[in-house]
């Protein structure tokens, strides 16, 4: 059985982590699982990614006893380099927009794959946790890189310091979670609709994502020129000129993503 559970409903490709006898900790097998998915849903008619967990958590973090047979190579932040990076990385640039619902545990690495999301959101029963330093790691998964852009640099700190459970509550209010859900059964709703309504939207909705992520490295300048690039491209779309059309004729506009 997959360790990541993918299913399609519309142009949205719902992927869950799905290993839920420890809480979806991430060892070998799901990490492969998880990269054969992307490239399923980059292959596919999706528009817009659903990520969650199944059962009662989101992901867990790192499997500390990784059943997958496979020998261990190399330090600690071998795996890290030749696992995790390109499959953040891959996240990073999937042509599409990513909504990630925390229904339980984000923690370790599952708060990184949280945060990869454009859109988070979180029931009540969700909680994010920096659990490196109680088992004497640092902070990975790049979450020393975009903690303290959502969180900011105190608060950032202070969670991988002290490793402290972090309430959805509370993350909603630090900026983590963009939208906050009483249950798990709402959330679920909730954040297909959100998935839903980015997928039925424009081209320019994947070539903004672009423009976000290349902003954490640009100067304000190359930010200006990338602006005007990508909006050449948006510009030609199809959907550009059908936004003009359905506004023009007071009407909702029916984009293709093209």
């Amino acid at each position: 059985m997959s360790r990541m559970a993918l299913s399609f409903e519309g142009n949205v490709a719902v992927l869950k982590f799905n290993h839920p006898e420890v809480m979806n900790a991430v060892g070998s097998i799901m990490l492969n699982d998880f990269s054969d998915a992307l490239l399923e849903i980059e292959g596919s008619n999706a528009r817009a990614l659903l990520l969650t967990g199944e059962g009662r958590g989101f992901c867990a973090g790192a499997n500390l006893q990784d059943d997958s047979g496979e020998p261990r190579k190399g330090g600690a932040g071998y795996s890290l380099r030749s696992r995790y990076h390109p499959l953040l990385l891959q996240m990073r640039d999937l042509e599409m927009p990513i909504v990630t619902a925390v229904n339980g545990a984000a923690a370790g690495v599952g708060m990184s794959f949280a945060m990869m999301g454009d859109i988070v959101c979180a029931s009540k029963q969700g909680y994010f946790l920096q659990a490196f330093t109680r088992i004497g790691l640092v902070p990975d998964g790049g979450s020393t890189y975009m903690l303290p852009r959502l969180a900011g640099w105190g608060r950032a700190v202070e969670l991988s310091l002290l490793a402290e459970k972090l309430s959805a509550e509370k993350a909603e209010s630090w900026g983590l979670v963009n939208r906050l859900f009483d249950d798990n059964e709402a959330l679920m709703a909730g954040a297909m609709g959100l998935a839903t309504r980015l997928a039925n939207g424009p081209r320019s909705i994947t070539l903004t994502r672009k423009l976000y992520w290349a902003s954490l490295g640009n100067s304000f300048e190359e930010q200006l020129q990338l602006e005007s690039q990508l909006q050449d491209v948006a510009g030609s779309s199809e959907d550009f000129k059908e936004g003009v059309a359905a506004f023009l004729q007071k009407r909702d506009a029916n984009f293709q993503g093209s």
